[in-house]
């Protein structure tokens, strides 16, 4: 077992891809599909790392960065922030808001496995 990963993203078959590409690995891999309690879902799993869609129903994916930065108890997780839109000014955001690493959509998958192998070594 390497870790556990909780994606909230809203579209299955990116979770679908991504929970593929890390079981395979040895990742456990939940996922959640909106962002309106997705903070709640993210301290109640209390995973080793999460990929955090931008554009969620409900709530903005920055916002929900920005609640987990300020709670002591996920300030330090790593978040992967996922995005369709990967202008500067998007990247800038995220990283303003606290992402630990920014990929746009569409990724490869050996682009997603090798920015969770370096984010979760990072804190093991």
């Amino acid at each position: 077992m390497t870790g556990h990963v909780l994606v909230v993203e809203d579209e299955p078959n990116i979770i679908e891809a991504i929970s593929f590409i890390l079981s395979r690995e040895g990742y456990r891999v939940d996922s959640h599909g909106n962002g309106v309690d997705a903070a709640d879902a993210v301290r109640a799993r209390a995973p080793d790392l999460l990929i955090l869609d931008a554009m969620l129903p409900g709530r903005s994916g920055y916002d929900i960065l920005r609640e987990l930065r300020e709670d002591p108890q996920t300030a330090a997780l790593p978040i992967l922030m996922l995005t369709a839109r990967g202008q500067t000014r998007d990247r800038e955001m995220a990283e303003r808001a606290g992402a630990s690493r920014f990929m746009t959509k569409p990724f490869s998958n050996a682009e997603v496995l090798e920015a969770v192998k370096a984010l979760t070594r990072s804190t093991a």
